[in-house]
């Protein structure tokens, strides 16, 4: 059985600020793509050579693996998604508008949103349907909406909007092999409640977790979904029956304020997800047994080593220094032996077997 790769292989420069989404490249998952608060979305290739350490420890290292910067969004870039064919991908956030890019020309080919589109920043954004037809969105506004990408027309398909509160995520499809499931949508709201649409028969099921839900991931069978929320716990549950299957915890992790992006790995052996309970530079992502539920890793992520500025809490007194590692993404959705996070310090940093 494989050992969990744990090895820091490289780290990924270039963001000046918080990196709110992370993505690979569709198979083979050469690619690893981020969204940055700085408005910007970089392209990077992780398994070219690092730039040698500089000599100044003021002057950041220079970001050798960047392949490209792409640069549209007015606001913080906060969901990407990729086309299965490599050729496109879609970006969301500060802006109200999802936008969906050229890989190649790095170019915006379309931009969803306007007058019907969104009203307040687009948190999640996942490509759907046959041949990547579609895009669904997840908003603030309380609203996920479904985008026909080949359409000339600039309205949304349909507009869910049985969220009470903010739409954290969204996920379509069914899982491998499971062809009914291509009408399916799934969303996670602040509101505390996973909601499965059934779009072809106009169905919508609620699972109440109880806590604002930032996270969802699909096991490949599409029978369980892990759902991240602001209770400290994750939770797996029966895709089918509502049912819980198993709790993820642990005294040392906290989540209840941050936005998690947990995912599987190994082939869905382990769960991983950043933790929001360590002080100082560098950061963590605790990693579970999926089956058992027990932690088997706490993998250290190294912080930056350039000099922040200093924060200032509301009282006046300096904050902790915190590197909360917001989001966690595994190579070839889940199957591959490397995994990249990232989060507050604006590094990515990539493990792989030692």
């Amino acid at each position: 059985m494989m050992a969990f790769p744990s090895k820091p292989l490289t780290q990924l420069h270039g963001s000046n600020g918080p990196v709110h989404a992370l993505a690979y490249s569709s198979s083979p998952s050469t690619y690893i793509l981020t969204g940055s608060s700085d408005r910007s979305i970089r392209l990077y290739n992780p398994s070219r050579p690092a730039a040698p350490a500089s000599t100044n420890p003021l002057e950041p290292p220079k970001p050798t693996q960047l392949i490209q910067t792409y640069t549209a969004h007015g606001y913080e870039v906060l969901s990407l998604t990729v086309s299965n064919d490599n050729a496109t991908f879609a970006s969301a956030g500060g802006d109200r508008n999802v936008f969906l890019w050229d890989v190649s020309t790095g170019q915006t080919i379309r931009r969803f949103g306007g007058n019907q589109g969104h009203t307040s920043r687009v948190n999640a954004v996942t490509f759907a349907g046959v041949g990547d037809g579609l895009l669904i969105s997840g908003s603030f506004d309380a609203s996920a909406r479904i985008w026909d990408v080949r359409s000339k027309d600039y309205k949304p398909i349909m507009v869910l909007d049985d969220a009470r509160d903010s739409v954290s995520c969204v996920l379509a499809g069914r899982g491998e092999g499971q062809k009914e499931g291509e009408y399916e949508i799934l969303t996670g709201s602040v509101d505390g409640r996973v909601r499965c649409y059934d779009i072809r028969m106009g169905k919508v099921e609620t699972d109440v977790i109880g806590a604002a839900v930032t996270s969802l991931q699909r096991t490949r069978d599409g029978r369980a979904i892990l759902v991240c929320s602001l209770d400290n716990s994750m939770r797996l549950m029966d895709r089918d029956g509502g049912g819980l299957l198993k709790t993820y915890k642990d005294k040392q992790w906290k989540n209840t304020e941050f936005r998690m992006r947990s995912c599987f790995g190994g082939n869905e052996r382990w769960v991983l997800c950043g933790n929001e309970g360590i002080i100082g530079d560098d950061g963590e992502v605790v990693v579970w047994d999926t089956l058992s539920g027990k932690v088997v890793e706490r993998i250290k992520v190294e912080g930056s080593k350039v000099e922040a500025k200093k924060k200032i809490g509301r009282d006046g007194r300096e904050r902790e220094k915190k590197n909360v590692v917001s989001s966690v993404v595994w190579k070839e959705s889940g199957r591959g032996d490397q995994w990249c996070c990232a989060g507050t310090d604006g590094l990515v940093t990539v493990f792989g077997m030692p």
